[in-house]
């Protein structure tokens, strides 16, 4: 390349560059080679797994100056353009998955592809016998369809919820349907991605291997564990 640069092979912007060491931005300034433009190498798509704890908003922005998930990160990751996949209300905790993928973005949320979001939820007042039954039948919680869980098992002093949709405040208005309020929620796993043993407020990249389980649009691989270890705690 310092060859065809002091040939008079490189153009940029129009304008035959010969001085070696020249910094541009290929993805704001057209770099041609003999007359041919040279398109930048795609960004492999950055995903984050963060364990939000409550009181913090699953937003970008909050008018009111309260805390938001992107509070959470890195300096340099905020300057990436991500986005949380979907939400989770003000006051539950658990993983909050981040993209500047869009499509990978739209196939979490979109309830047609049946990603899985398993919530673990600790509730207070008289419990129906057939709770279990109600909740995998459905429940009217005022929308246009009930909403329902696929499982909803008892596990100790919590139930474990598995939602293929992400209606707003879902699992509490299910509960509330039954005459029961939940005191805590946590979600614990996003299709492929479990929150495991991230600590509160902590955030970690996806590996490759993670954002290619996720892209293969599976949701029901609530066992599978990557190979490429945990990615990078940030």
């Amino acid at each position: 390349m310092e060859q065809a640069i002091r040939a008079g092979r490189v153009a940029v912007d129009g304008q035959v560059v010969t001085t070696l060491g020249v910094r541009v931005d290929p993805r704001v300034r057209q770099v041609e080679l003999d007359g041919k433009r040279i398109e930048p190498a795609p960004r492999p798509p950055t995903v984050i797994a963060l364990h939000k704890p409550p009181h913090v908003l699953t937003t970008t922005h909050d008018p009111q100056g309260r805390p938001t998930v992107l509070h959470l990160l890195p300096t340099a990751l905020r300057r990436e353009r991500l986005y949380p996949v979907g939400r989770l209300d003000f006051a539950s905790e658990g993983l909050v998955l981040l993209t500047n993928d869009g499509e990978l973005a739209f196939q979490l949320m979109h309830p047609r592809f049946g990603h899985e979001r398993e919530y673990l939820v600790t509730v207070r007042g008289p419990e129906p016998p057939d709770l279990a039954r109600r909740l995998t039948e459905g429940v009217d919680i005022g929308d246009r369809r009930p909403a329902r869980a696929l499982r909803a098992t008892r596990v100790r002093q919590e139930w474990q919820l598995v939602l293929t949709e992400g209606r707003k405040r879902q699992v509490r208005r299910m509960f509330e349907a039954v005459g029961m309020r939940v005191t805590r929620l946590r979600r614990v796993r996003i299709a492929s991605v479990r929150l495991g043993d991230l600590a509160p407020r902590a955030a970690r990249k996806l590996g490759a291997e993670e954002v290619s389980e996720l892209r293969k649009g599976v949701p029901r691989v609530a066992e599978s564990h990557s190979t490429d270890g945990p990615g990078q705690i940030l």
